[in-house]
């Protein structure tokens, strides 16, 4: 085994796919979670000894069906970590692409400056156009609305033990690239299912649904506004951003790993897309 003088601290970047075999990221009993499988694999390659002595800590943790690019996570290995080792015995739809040595107290949650998420939503404009009156200009608007420090209470998912739903949203917008609307947003924290619940709401109030006076009235903490948040598959957690003296080393062939995954899965439903595209057409006789 690769032996460190003594036990060293790393950061890690990696990225996951959101699909039906996880129940999302974080350690749960009797189900399959991105953590699992990560320290499964650490354990098996011997970089980890004892999970509970290794310090391991995950930056952010997402729902079941969100994806992620950029996550984060640091742990003591044991030894130097070679990714590609590490990746030879994750499933596909996870993998490690960068690293670096960070100190003893490092914590991967806490010394992260900023998270960046993407949301797509799953209708293409076409199809959002053809059911509603669609207003791009007061989706736009009311990005700028979130920005800044709100009480957020009405955007996230009720929980006992968070007391505190004060947030600072650093930007937020909304781009639309090849037919689908995708939202953009950055802060250094924020609330569970806080980007699902906004994107529910610009986009009722894109379409409609609610009016600005509505839309306002969700930044009113002494009302209790009750919805479900928008579809998770639309979600990807893009980038966990640290100081500048965190220098992160990308391995390139872990790159190439993720990166013909991602070409293959985009081949192989770009065809399905096609195939449904042609069966679509109206010229039955």
């Amino acid at each position: 085994m690769r032996s460190l003088v003594e036990p060293q601290r790393y950061l890690f970047k990696f990225y996951y796919i959101g699909t039906n075999k996880f129940h999302g990221s974080q350690r749960q009993k009797d189900n399959l979670t991105i953590e699992q499988c990560l320290l499964e694999a650490l354990v098996q390659k011997k970089y980890i000894h004892d999970v509970k002595l290794s310090g391991f800590e995950v930056a952010s943790r997402t729902d079941k069906l969100v994806s992620a690019r950029g996550a984060a996570f640091s742990f003591i290995s044991l030894k130097k970590p070679i990714l590609m080792e590490i990746n030879s015995i994750l499933p596909n739809e996870v993998g490690l692409w960068a690293y670096t040595k960070v100190g003893k107290n490092f914590s991967s949650r806490f010394n992260s400056i900023c998270r960046l998420y993407k949301y797509i939503v799953p209708l293409p404009i076409n199809l959002l156009e053809r059911d509603f009156s669609l207003n791009l200009e007061i989706i736009k608007k009311a990005c700028k609305q979130l920005e800044g420090k709100h009480d957020f209470k009405n955007f996230t998912k009720r929980e006992k033990l968070v007391k505190r739903t004060i947030r600072d949203i650093l930007s937020a917008s909304m781009t639309i690239n090849n037919e689908y609307i995708i939202f953009d947003f950055k802060s250094k924290a924020f609330l569970r299912q806080q980007i699902r619940r906004m994107v529910k709401k610009l986009l009722e109030l894109g379409t409609g649904m609610i009016n600005y006076s509505e839309f306002l009235d969700l930044f009113d903490p002494s009302k209790d506004i009750s919805y479900q948040p928008a579809n998770p598959t639309g979600l990807i957690l893009w980038d966990i951003e640290f100081n500048d003296n965190i220098e992160i080393k990308v391995e390139p062939k872990s790159v190439e790993r993720m990166m013909t995954y991602l070409l293959n899965q985009k081949v192989k439903f770009g065809h399905k897309h096609q195939l449904f595209k042609i069966l679509h057409q109206n010229n039955l006789s």
